[in-house]
């Protein structure tokens, strides 16, 4: 299967749809398996057991999880209209797919269809005895699940929404699209690639890319004898007039393969592309600087998880990309990160003193991790000086911003006027392609 298909199918176990559908099947599966197996039931039993009481009990079963569907609907529905308005809409797309949630609405529809076709059964005399009496076993299992469900869905719904929940999605969700792309991130100019590949190819649509079926871009190149050098990444906006590939070989013939291994979409997912990870945790952290809110704790917060996304994927033991000859792939820049990230949190925040000294305390855990980045790590971090200069105006709190700097970089010979000299090479990227576009 290729990578393409994956991904398609792991798309398809997220929609809500799907899995309300699956376990709408298996209820009604289960109120019907009663009348094939009680042939090999004695009839007998179903007397002892006490099995006539299932009528009533499928009666409260229904009625009840009616109700409980409808508030699980409210709460999921009231969450995504506070996560949309207090924290940023982008991030709604995470509370969509949370598998809790998805399991707590699935199991209540599931029960209130199982009790449904209960009721229609036995009104209709499908059941004997026997089959009465593997009616009501399936009725106390399914009062089980419904029980675990609903202790779970409570618990869940404790934390369900929130802003400190919703940044801890972001994270994983972030760390994970690395790992899964397999971009490495350079953090010094590994030299001009962008004359790679005789050939351009160009987008036959415009939006975003979703996704970059590797395995079939691989067979491809290996059927032409050719190398493909992928100019773009997921996250990337692109129109017919932006080349999406540059080929070493092959003809036009394949084109049109090699385009279908592109997948656009209107939107940015978050499955491939982490620098929408790192947008959406700075809108979260301009959203709580804004006047309306004034929260720096979260925009703090923000700051903690940024780092830890950033640390992961600077780390030497993280898998690099995927390993294929014929396949070589742009690489992600620490300067485009640093501008997703820190860059609208230092103009947001720049006259909070808190979330100024976070700010540079965070820089400088990065430039711990990765000391071949100093020189840009070192020009934000005076970036956001300067602007607590423009805007702060108690003097205190500007020289408590102004230690920490000197601290972490003027301290340690890391001046202000050195990360100056970054080159373009280093802000554009090595390849001498313009960076995917920020919007989301």
């Amino acid at each position: 299967m290729s990578s393409r298909w994956k991904w398609v199918v792991s798309l398809l176990f997220r929609r809500i749809w799907f899995r309300a559908a699956y376990f709408s099947l298996a209820s009604v599966g289960l109120a019907l398996l009663a009348a094939f197996v009680a042939p090999y039931i004695p009839d007998d039993i179903g007397a002892k057991i006490g099995s006539d009481a299932v009528d009533n009990i499928l009666g409260i079963l229904a009625s009840s999880m009616l109700a409980v569907t409808t508030f699980s609907l409210t709460a999921m529905v009231s969450a995504f209209s506070a996560a949309a308005n207090s924290i940023t809409p982008r991030a709604t797309q995470l509370l969509v797919e949370d598998t809790t949630a998805q399991n707590a609405l699935s199991t209540f529809i599931g029960a209130f269809l199982f009790s449904i076709v209960g009721i229609c059964a036995l009104s209709t005399g499908l059941y004997g005895k026997s089959g009465r009496f593997i009616l009501f076993i399936g009725t106390i299992l399914v009062i089980a699940i419904i029980v675990v469900t609903l202790l779970r869905w409570i618990e869940h719904l404790s934390n369900f929404g929130r802003v400190g929940d919703t940044i801890d999605r972001v994270e994983k969700v972030t760390t994970g699209a690395i790992d899964r792309s397999g971009y490495a991130v350079r953090v010094v100019p590994a030299g001009a690639n962008a004359t790679n590949g005789r050939r351009a190819l160009f987008a036959d649509k415009t939006g975003y890319i979703a996704h970059i079926d590797l395995t079939a871009l691989d067979e491809i190149a290996a059927r032409l004898d050719c190398i493909i050098h992928v100019q773009v990444m997921p996250g990337a906006f692109v129109s017919p007039s932006r080349a999406i590939a540059r080929l070493d070989g092959g003809d036009e013939a394949s084109d049109g393969q090699i385009c279908s291994a592109f997948t656009f979409d209107h939107h940015r997912q978050f499955d491939h592309d982490p620098r929408l990870g790192l947008v959406v945790l700075s809108e979260i952290a301009s959203r709580a600087l804004s006047p309306a809110v004034n929260d720096p704790g979260t925009a703090i917060a923000v700051l903690g998880s940024g780092v830890r996304v950033m640390i992961s994927m600077l780390d030497e033991a993280r898998p690099g990309k995927p390993a294929s000859e014929r396949v070589r792939l742009p690489d992600l820049h620490i300067g485009d990160l640093l501008d997703d990230l820190f860059r609208p949190i230092a103009r947001d925040g720049a006259a909070n003193v808190e979330v100024a000294i976070k700010l540079q305390r965070s820089l400088a855990e990065i430039a711990a991790i990765a000391p071949a980045a100093h020189g840009m790590l070192a020009l934000c971090a005076a970036d956001a000086l300067a602007r607590n200069e423009t805007v702060m105006s108690h003097p205190r709190d500007l020289e408590a911003v102004r230690q920490v700097y000197r601290a972490h970089w003027t301290d340690r010979g890391i001046l202000a006027h050195a990360a100056s000299t970054a080159s373009a090479e280093e802000m554009v990227g090595a390849d001498g392609l313009e960076p995917p576009t920020l919007s989301v």
